[in-house]
């Protein structure tokens, strides 16, 4: 009896570490701390996006860069560690099963602007910058709100795939538990339901939202459902499958996710929450951005820069990667 009491003591001990690492603090940071150290840092920044996007200019897994800003900033707060690629010592955050599905051109992107900047700026731009800055660029390209980036983070030296596991917000999370998790981190119910405008955007694989179609989901939009089945077919769903998350104009940033989500036509539960879930707040603000696109665009550009205040290194905290898949 004494052993399982201390090996449950030991699992909520670890839980609540977990938790404690999360609830990171916000602080701001100066607009122009490369000013002097290496003053192209953004036209960099966007030279590198362009040659990417100029090819195929709606290339939809750009925007993923978007989600990875995201994923990053949730977990140690905004320092790069998603970035990390894991080895047999380090199973890293980017090997966790939530961020699997994540972009690789997105992850491209960002180590094809570290290594223009590493040319022109050695060891003064921090990864965790390159991808505030990209999530910027990316919204802005696909006609969304453009803002002043707050530079100045350092990349962290934790990165731990069962955390990010642990804390990310999964697809079938109830109103309630969305907001508790981004309270966690600093962030308020307006910024949740902000920040997930970005879904008008983003795109999501059929495993996230199979459970919805297949059991015939009622709260579901049918002319939808009836859509995206062809596409992602019972029982043999494919992994590697996405659907836009804004059916209405996935290649633009817009307010239409919104006016979606309020005709019942949002994929993922965690979206269908925000328009018809228990807050009264969440509703509210669906609503307001559905018929107001430009408070949209005023409201999700200062979540943005919140977002990137979330749990920053700075001074002599963590490091600034010569290589952002590694730590030096």
């Amino acid at each position: 009896m004494g052993r399982v009491i201390m090996i449950i003591v030991f699992v909520l001990f670890n839980i609540c570490s977990l938790s404690f690492v999360n609830s990171v603090s916000s602080s701001s940071l100066p607009v122009g701390f490369y000013d002097e150290s290496c003053p192209r840092v953004e036209d960099i920044i966007h030279e590198e996006l362009v040659k990417k996007m100029s090819p195929i200019p709606r290339n939809i897994t750009i925007p993923g860069t978007l989600r990875l800003f995201f994923h990053d900033c949730y977990v140690q707060g905004c320092d790069g560690s998603v970035l990390i690629l894991p080895t047999d010592d380090n199973n890293s955050e980017r090997n966790a099963s939530i961020n699997l599905s994540l972009a690789g051109d997105a992850f491209d992107i960002v180590d094809k602007a570290k290594a223009a900047l590493e040319k022109e700026c050695p060891g003064i731009v921090s990864c965790s910058d390159i991808l505030a800055i990209l999530a910027r660029d990316v919204v802005h390209w696909w006609e969304g709100p453009h803002w002043e980036v707050e530079k100045g983070r350092r990349d962290g030296l934790i990165s731990n795939a069962t955390e990010a596991q642990l804390l990310m917000p999964k697809s079938d999370e109830n109103i309630t538990t969305l907001i508790r998790g981004f309270e966690s981190i600093g962030l308020s119910t307006a910024d949740l339901v902000t920040l997930s405008g970005a879904h008008t955007i983003g795109f999501t694989h059929c495993i996230e939202f199979a459970s919805r179609i297949f059991h015939n989901d009622t709260t579901l939009n049918s002319t939808i459902r009836e859509k995206v089945i062809l596409s992602c077919p019972f029982p043999k769903i494919d992994r590697n499958v996405a659907e836009a998350l804004d059916q209405s104009s996935e290649f633009v940033f817009d307010n239409k996710f919104f006016k979606s989500l309020r005709e019942r036509k949002g994929l993922l539960l965690t979206d269908h929450v925000l328009a018809f879930g228990e807050n009264d707040l969440s509703r509210k603000l669906v609503y307001r951005y559905s018929k107001d696109q430009e408070l949209f665009f005023k409201e999700f550009a200062k979540a943005m820069v919140k977002l990137g205040r979330v749990g920053v290194k700075t001074g002599n905290e963590g490091e600034i990667r010569r290589d952002c898949k590694k730590f030096n």
